[in-house]
């Protein structure tokens, strides 16, 4: 058995280590968790403000969607039905009714661009009053232009 004795000759010298230091790689990995939990909500909550322009690809349907379009002037059409402001809670309230499977039908909300937001919101909220929750806003894509 063989020990380590200060001397003379052997001072400044030191053995190599073998171990692993791992601290390092934890400190990074745990900052790098923080910056992924702080970012993560905040990629859900993200909604592009332009809505009209999209690359997405259009959604399998099993069922035909019912769609509401709001014109620039106002207008509101259920398919291609005009309905008044008042008739919408009762028009929608019916839509709800025509589900399959115990499921409310989907929703295309199709309002135009330059329309005053508080009127799409309006819409939206009726149809989340109706029971309508399934709803997707329509955007034209940039091949469609």
């Amino acid at each position: 058995m063989s020990m380590n004795l200060p001397s003379q000759r052997g001072r400044g010298r030191r053995a190599p280590m073998a171990e692993i230091n791992v601290t390092p790689l934890v400190d990074v990995m745990l900052v790098l968790l923080i910056i992924f939990m702080v970012t993560a909500p905040l990629m859900t909550a993200g909604v592009p403000v332009d809505l009209p322009d999209s690359r997405a690809k259009p959604l399998d349907q099993q069922q035909q969607p019912v769609e509401i379009s709001i014109e620039r002037d106002g207008t509101l059409h259920v398919g291609k039905d005009e309905i008044s402001d008042d008739m919408l809670p009762d028009v929608l309230a019916q839509v709800a009714q025509k589900g399959e499977d115990g499921k409310p039908p989907q929703v295309f909300l199709r309002a135009d661009k330059g329309l005053d937001y508080g009127k799409v919101m309006r819409v939206m909220g009726e149809l989340n009053r109706a029971g309508l929750n399934r709803v997707a806003l329509l955007t034209v894509g940039k091949d469609d232009q």
